[in-house]
């Protein structure tokens, strides 16, 4: 699910440090607004505008940063409504909801310490690819753009 790759040269600490927070900054975004799941993907968006013009390896990993997040905005955003839906008695509260909010939450769960972890290796200059979002994300950030 999660690759270490060695990069074509040694990040400096400047450019680890973005990197690493561009994974942070969904963790930061979500303990900030909770309920909603556009928060998440709006903070992310942001920061990788800020940073589409950086080095590489900042862009890479705000990429991928970005991409896991808009992946996650789907579900999220209809546990949301459906949540949203019971509450105001426009839908019954049924074993379908809960299972598809256990799905959602794991899958929040297993992104969020998959998060963690890149954040930490990103900071150490360490090039953290992750399944999926690894191949995307060198398809829509190549080398020399």
């Amino acid at each position: 699910m999660i690759t270490l790759k060695t990069f074509s040269y040694k990040p400096s600490d400047h450019e680890a440090e973005r990197a690493s927070n561009s994974y942070l900054m969904s963790v930061i975004a979500l303990m900030v607004g909770m309920p909603f799941p556009i928060v998440n993907l709006i903070a992310t968006f942001i920061f990788y505008l800020g940073n589409r013009k950086s080095t590489y390896f900042v862009r890479w990993h705000c990429m991928q940063a970005l991409l896991s997040q808009i992946s996650l905005f789907i579900p999220n955003a209809y546990s949301f409504y459906w949540t949203i839906s019971i509450l105001m008695g426009e839908k019954e509260l049924n074993n379908d909801y809960f299972a598809f909010v256990i799905i959602v939450a794991a899958v929040n769960f297993i992104e969020f310490l998959a998060t963690i972890y890149t954040a930490t290796k990103s900071r150490k200059g360490i090039h953290v690819e992750w399944m999926f979002y690894g191949d995307l994300a060198n398809l829509i950030c190549p080398p020399k753009s």
